[in-house]
């Protein structure tokens, strides 16, 4: 270990601020002792400084990237002045990479690298080293921090980060004109030797363009490179490092420069262009495109055509932006009568010359265009093609109006016929003559009904009749006097009543309308009416008109006291004449109404009243009178209806009426009449005398197939005879009384009467078996009713022990 006496000596300057901890020298690392500090004096520098004491000392560390050595790179050695050689001293290293990149000798202190290293990913690494007795682990020296630098090598070449390059220059540029810039970038340490100074050359692209070794600019090497010739240059530039010397590493890119275009180039016409077209050819068609050639590209090649001579009026021509083409279009009708060829000169100029350029020429071209004309038959044409005629009104039928003319424009010159589009003319109300053109009237016009015809005339060609051309005719309709006036709409007048004293009082007549009128005519004029009342209600003693002389009268009132009761509409014929020649006149007739009105004067009832009623009955009166009534008339109508709807009781006693019946129906006829055709009472009751005319609930007086003496004292009653005859008979004497009975429904109706007869095992199963000596009931009292309740007596009373059903 060497001491670092003679340095301290050097830096004695340093100790005024303050003692040091770790000085770099000449690649030795010294460390002192901070426990060793010498204290600052009062009186300043003046003071005597006592020299610290070192204690350890160690190599200063640099390594060297990518050693790929076998065995690990030697990097410095530790070293303490407490280390006497005899083991007790122990190195210990930490921080960035100890053990992992770094070892120490924990006896020598000789510190190695293990890994390759690379100074781009890591410069430099900071490790701690101590020393401490290596029995107790205590340490003899300060912990000290030291820095182990990679030391760069020329491993990484240029990299250009940005190519490959697009680049453009306008044709045509001059001498050194800047194309573009290009940038290398190398990873070696810039501040270590010339590893990453880089210098430009250029390897592919020469003699056109050059580049700055330094900057890297490429600029123009040839004045005027034409884009027409070849418009594109791909360059191949390379960096190189160590200032480009031998060894040096380097990178390339390409650059892709394109000229871009500039207006160095007239258009120019190649041929003389021929057309030929029909003479009906319509307007607004195209008749020819031509186009000039241009070396250039986008706006350098747009132009503009335009027609020099024998074409202006009939021709014109425009540019098709999207083929840069000169569109030659038809503005006026060809004929071929007139001329039949044009020779038309078309300039092309660019449309956008650029100054610089002005000097290699005219940027403009022409070229002839020959257009023939051919011949072809064409349809007549109408001298004027929009005829206007007037005729009055009342023109009588036959009146001529007017004419039209055509002829057939063709050399041929072939006669021409005239006729109507009828459909132009519906109600043919004209006519045309088919030779001369003379249009006359058909019919009588109506200028109130259409005051303008337009028609459209047709002309034919006598040789040709497919040829056929249109003209239009608008035949106007002039007025006349032909329409009387009238009111002006449907006027309602309302006026209220009110006495005499009201219009005394109110001094002034009432108006109580206002008219006008209108007329159906025209005059030029304008309108005039007037207004009177006819001479028949001219002395009226109710109204008068006054004539405002503006087309328009008032109606006014001559007294008061109209009352409803005593006239409810008055009717007012008005005269109106108007002013034409002859004049005509009309009479109106104003309806006024007489009417209940507020105090406002707002109407509130028109229309007649009661004059029968008494003075002082009211209107609430009126109202429950007729209700009563209304309601007297619907009890009447019921009361009616209840009684034609009443049937005749079957027994006297309808509260004390036990019936059965047994209806089956087999058809869909009958309802609720058909259980009130049949009684079984009068079953039950066997000595009633069958009497049709009274009632119907017995049987008829009609002949029996067993006979037996009219005398009712020695006739036999019907419990004498079995039971199966007893329902026959019965049952036959009520058809024969439905066969003559003209009330009876039209249809058949068939009942069913079964029951058990008096035999019967069973006994009875009808509920008159209620009336049996077992019942609560007894009517008994029936007997001393007298003779007209004596049968009544014989079926419920107890006389004979037992019931006729039983």
């Amino acid at each position: 270990m060497w001491r670092a006496g003679p340095i301290l000596a050097l830096l004695l300057p340093l100790w005024e601020q303050g003692c040091w901890s770790l000085i770099s020298v000449s690649g030795a690392f010294v460390s002192s002792g901070a426990q060793n500090q010498a204290p600052h004096s009062a009186e300043g520098p003046s003071e005597l400084l006592r020299r610290h004491k070192r204690s350890w000392v160690w190599n200063q560390f640099f390594v060297l990237e990518e050693y790929t050595g076998e065995e690990p790179l030697y990097v410095g050695k530790l070293h303490s002045d407490m280390d006497k050689g005899d083991g007790k001293v122990k190195y210990v290293l930490s921080g960035q990479g100890a053990t992992s990149i770094f070892t120490i000798d924990e006896s020598t202190g000789d510190i190695h690298a293990t890994k390759r290293l690379d100074r781009e990913e890591q410069a430099y690494y900071t490790l701690q080293a101590r020393a401490v007795d290596r029995k107790t682990e205590i340490p003899v020296e300060p912990i000290s921090e030291f820095v182990v630098k990679v030391q760069d090598i020329n491993d990484n070449e240029p990299k250009f980060m940005d190519g490959p390059y697009m680049a453009g220059v306008p044709e045509m540029s001059a001498l050194g004109t800047t194309v573009v810039q290009v940038a290398a970038t190398d990873a070696d340490d810039p501040t270590y030797g010339n590893s990453a100074r880089v210098v430009y050359s250029i390897i592919s692209g020469q003699p056109y363009f050059s580049v700055d070794p330094k900057t890297g600019v490429i600029r123009t090497a040839l004045p005027n490179m034409d884009r027409e010739m070849k418009d594109q240059y791909v360059l191949v530039i390379q960096a190189k490092d160590m200032v480009g010397q031998m060894g040096g590493l380097s990178g390339t890119t390409s650059v892709t420069v394109t000229l871009t275009d500039v207006n160095d180039n007239p258009p120019r016409f190649s041929q003389n262009y021929q057309y030929t077209v029909l003479e009906s050819l319509p307007v607004a068609s195209v008749v020819a495109r031509v186009k000039a050639a241009d070396a250039d590209i986008g706006s350098n090649a747009e132009m503009e055509y335009q027609i020099m001579e024998d074409g202006p009026g009939v021709f014109n021509i425009t540019t098709d932006e999207d083929t840069q083409e000169g569109v030659i279009i038809l503005q006026k009708p060809l004929d071929f009568e007139t001329k039949n060829s044009y020779n038309l000169r078309i300039e092309a100029t660019n449309r956008n010359i650029d100054p610089a350029f002005v000097h290699l020429g005219s940027f403009s071209d022409t070229t002839f265009v020959k257009v023939t004309v051919e011949d072809v038959n064409e349809p007549p044409v109408f001298t004027t093609q929009l005829s206007k005629m007037v005729v009055p009104e009342d023109a009588s039928v036959g009146s001529p109006i007017g004419r039209v003319s055509a002829h057939d424009p063709d050399s041929s010159n072939s006669p021409v016929r005239y006729s109507i589009d009828r459909n132009t003319d519906l109600e043919r109300f004209f006519n045309v003559d088919a030779l001369s053109g003379f249009i006359s009237t058909a019919k009588p016009l109506d200028r109130e009904v259409n005051s303008v015809h337009n028609l459209t005339i047709l002309a034919m060609e006598s040789q040709d009749p497919t040829q056929i051309g249109k003209g239009f005719a608008a035949i106007t309709v002039l007025d006349i006097n032909d329409n009387a006036p009238v009111f002006a709409i449907e006027y309602e007048t309302l006026l209220c009543e009110n006495s005499i004293i009201d219009f005394v009082w109110s001094c002034v007549a009432q108006v109580i309308q206002t008219i006008s009128a209108v007329d159906k005519d025209e005059p030029p004029s304008g309108h005039q009416f007037y207004f009177a009342l006819p001479a028949s209600v001219a002395g009226n003693s109710n109204f008068t008109l006054r004539d405002n002389k503006d087309n328009t009268a008032s109606i006014v009132t001559k007294r008061g006291g109209f009352r409803r009761r005593e006239q409810v509409l008055y009717r007012l014929p008005v005269l109106i004449v108007d002013s034409g020649s002859p004049a005509l006149s009309s009479t109106n007739t104003l309806s006024v109404s007489v009417c209940d009105c507020d105090s406002d004067g707002v109407a509130q009832s028109c229309g007649a009243v009661a004059y029968t009623l008494p003075a002082g009955l009211s209107t609430g009166a009126l109202v429950a009178i007729l209700g009563c009534i209304i309601t007297l008339l619907v009890m009447v109508l019921l009361i009616v209806s209840m009684h034609r709807r009443k049937k005749e009781p079957l027994i006297l006693e309808e509260e004390r009426d036990v019936r059965e019946n047994i209806v089956r129906y087999d058809d869909e006829g009958g309802g609720e009449e058909d259980t009130e055709a049949f009684d079984m009472v009068a079953l039950r009751n066997l000595n009633i005398i069958r009497d049709p005319k009274v009632r119907r609930d017995v049987t008829p007086d009609t002949p029996t197939f067993f006979p037996y003496p009219t005398s009712s004292s020695s006739r036999p009653v019907y419990k004498t005879l079995p039971d199966n005859v007893v329902f026959r008979e019965f049952i036959w004497d009520r058809l024969k009384d439905a066969d003559v009975d003209p009330s009876a429904p039209p249809y058949d109706s068939l009942q069913t009467y079964a029951f058990e007869g008096s035999g019967s095992v069973a006994e009875s199963l009808s509920s008159l078996e209620s009336l049996s000596t077992d019942s609560e009931q007894n009517y008994d009292y029936l007997s001393n009713w007298g003779p007209r309740f004596k049968k009544l007596a014989d079926l419920y009373g107890n006389s004979d022990g037992n019931s006729v059903f039983s």
